[in-house]
C-alpha cells in the first residue's frame, strides 16, 4: 500500500502529531508499504531530514503564526497536488488537519483518492481560548468543510466524536492512540534524580525564606508534576496551588512562552525545560503524581505515557482525559471551573491512599494500549476508506497523469474558498490574542500578582526564627 500522508507538522518540530506520524511510518515500514510525508517547511536554522525509514519527507513553503503558537504552517495548494498525483497513493492520511490538510482534502478530491482525516487538535478550543468566541465558530465552519471532504474522520476519544457529530461531522470514527509501553514504564524511575528535584526544592524554599529548612524528609515528599508545552492553553499555572506546600514538590517538565510567568506564581518549583531522548520516559516515571490541567485535549497522550510510567494522573472532565483516567482508580477527573480548588483535595486523596496502588492501576490500564496494535487499526480504517470510497483493493490510478488534471478547476474555487476561511481564522486568532494580551494581562501573570501579594502577607505572619511553620489546610486548598 502507498500512503500520502500531509501532516501541518513533522521533524524537527516534536509534539504528539509528530509522534503519532512518526509510529505510523514504523509501522508502514515493518510491514512493507511505502509512505509519501507532505509537510511544512522548517524554521530558518533548523535542520529538515528528507526521509524517516526510507519514507521520501518533502516540504511546503511555511509562514509563522505567532499569536497562535511557534510552529510555521504550510499553504501552498498546487505543490500538494502535484506531489501526491505523481506519487500515486491508494490513500491519503491528514494528520491534524487545518490549513495545509485543507490542501491535502483537495487533492485527494481532484485526484479520486479516498481520504482519511486523523482529527488530533481542538482547532475550535484553542481559537476561542485565545479571545473571542467568533473564532471557535468560524473554525469549526472550517473543520466541518474539511472533514466533510475526506472520506472518513477518525477520533481519539468518546468525547471528540460526539463533538465532532454535534457540529455536523459525518462519518466519525474512533481511532485511539497507542504508547511505548517499553520505552515509559516505572522501571524508568530514578531515586537520583527525584533526589536533584527534591534538593533544588529546598533550596528555592531556604532562599525563599530566608535560609529556614523545610520539615519533611525525603520520604515524606510527594513529587507533583506536569510534562509538555508551557503555552497557554496547557493551564499550567493551576497548579500553584500546590506550591506553597512542604510535602509537596512541584516539578514542571518543559518549555514554551508562559515558562517566564509560571516560574514567578510557581517559586519553589523546579523547572527542567525541555527533557527528550531517554531523560523523557526517566522524567515521567519519576513523579508520584501527573497533573494535566489544559481542557482542550482531544486525547492527551502524556496521561498516558504517565500512566504507562506508573504514575497515578489528574486531569480535567473534559475531552480526551475522560477516557483514560478512571476516577478513585487510577487518578481522578476536576472540574474545569473549579479544577484549582479541587487539586489539592485529590492529591490528598491520592496520597492517603497510597499513591502506589494508584500508579500500579495506571500501569495495567494501558498494557493492551500499544502502538503496533493501533497502527493495524489503523491499515484496516485505511482498507475501509478505499471501500466507502467505491473501490475493490488497490487503485487502478486512471487519475494520475501530468499536467493539470481537467477535474481540479471545478474543486478548486471550494477548495480556496475553505483555505482562505482557515487561513484568516488563524489571522483572526493572531489578531485577537494580540489584543487580549496589550488589554490584559495572561493567567501566568495575574496569577503572579496575586502569589506577590499573598506571600507578603505570608511573610508578615510568619512564626519566629527557628520554628517551622506547616501550611494550614486553608493554605492548602485556596488557590493563589
Amino acid at each position: 500500500m502507498r500512503v500520502a500522508i500531509v501532516a501541518e507538522s513533522f521533524l524537527p518540530v516534536v509534539n504528539g502529531v509528530v509522534n503519532s506520524v512518526l509510529r505510523v511510518l514504523e509501522h508502514l515500514r515493518r510491514h512493507g508499504h511505502e509512505a509519501l510525508v507532505i509537510a511544512p517547511a522548517a524554521k530558518d536554522g533548523q535542520e529538515e531530514i528528507t526521509h524517516y525509514l526510507g519514507h521520501r519527507i518533502t516540504r511546503v513553503p511555511a509562514v509563522d503564526v505567532p499569536g497562535v503558537n511557534s510552529l510555521p504552517i504550510g499553504v501552498p495548494l498546487p505543490r500538494v497536488l502535484t506531489e501526491m498525483r505523481d506519487f500515486q497513493p491508494d490513500v491519503v492520511h491528514l494528520a491534524s488537519p487545518f490549513v495545509l490538510g485543507a490542501a491535502g482534502a483537495a487533492a485527494a478530491k481532484t485526484l479520486g483518492l479516498p481520504c482519511v482525516a486523523v482529527y488530533q487538535t481542538d482547532v475550535a478550543g484553542f481559537a476561542n481560548n485565545y479571545g473571542a468566541a467568533m473564532l471557535s465558530q468560524a473554525a469549526w465552519r472550517v473543520t466541518r468543510a474539511l472533514h466533510n471532504n475526506c472520506t472518513m474522520t477518525l477520533a481519539p476519544s468518546s468525547v471528540t466524536i460526539k463533538e465532532l457529530e454535534e457540529h455536523k461531522v459525518r462519518n466519525v470514527f474512533h481511532w485511539g492512540r497507542g504508547v511505548d509501553i517499553v520505552r515509559f514504564n516505572p522501571a524508568k524511575r530514578s531515586e537520583d534524580l527525584r533526589s536533584f528535584w527534591l534538593d533544588a526544592g529546598r533550596s528555592k524554599r531556604a532562599a525563599l525564606h530566608s535560609g529556614k529548612a523545610a520539615s519533611f524528609g525525603a520520604d515524606q515528599v510527594t513529587v507533583v508534576g506536569f510534562v509538555g508545552r508551557l503555552a497557554a492553553e496547557k493551564s499550567v499555572e493551576r497548579l500553584a496551588v500546590l506550591d506553597d506546600r512542604d510535602d509537596i514538590q512541584l516539578v514542571i517538565v518543559g518549555d514554551g512562552p508562559e515558562r517566564e510567568d509560571l516560574e514567578k506564581i510557581m517559586p519553589t518549583a523546579v523547572f527542567t525545560g525541555g527533557m527528550y531522548g531517554d531523560d523523557l520516559p526517566q522524567a515521567f516515571a519519576s513523579l508520584d503524581i501527573f497533573v494535566h490541567a489544559g481542557q482542550f485535549e482531544t486525547f492527551c497522550q502524556a496521561i498516558q505515557e504517565a500512566q504507562a510510567s506508573g504514575v497515578a494522573t489528574i486531569g480535567p472532565r473534559a475531552g480526551g482525559p475522560i477516557d483514560l483516567i478512571t476516577p478513585g482508580v487510577n487518578g481522578h477527573l476536576l472540574d474545569v471551573d473549579s479544577f484549582e480548588r479541587d487539586l489539592p483535595s485529590a492529591v490528598e486523596d491520592i496520597i492517603s491512599r497510597g499513591v502506589k496502588g494508584f500508579g500500579a492501576a495506571a500501569f495495567e490500564g494501558v498494557q493492551s494500549k500499544s502502538w503496533p496494535g493501533l497502527c493495524s487499526q489503523l491499515l484496516d480504517y485505511y482498507d475501509l476508506a478505499i471501500d466507502m470510497h467505491g473501490r475493490k483493493g488497490l487503485l487502478s490510478r486512471k487519475f494520475f497523469r501530468k499536467g493539470p488534471p481537467e477535474r481540479f478547476m471545478g474543486v478548486a474555487a471550494d477548495v480556496e474558498s475553505m483555505m482562505a476561511a482557515a487561513t484568516s481564522t488563524g489571522a483572526l486568532a493572531v489578531a485577537a490574542g494580540e489584543r487580549l494580551r496589550k488589554a490584559q494581562e495572561s493567567p501566568a501573570q495575574i496569577a503572579a500578582q496575586q502569589t506577590s501579594q499573598r506571600r507578603a502577607q505570608h511573610s508578615a505572619a510568619e512564626p519566629a526564627q527557628g520554628s517551622v511553620r506547616r501550611p494550614s489546610e486553608t493554605d492548602q486548598a485556596a488557590p493563589f
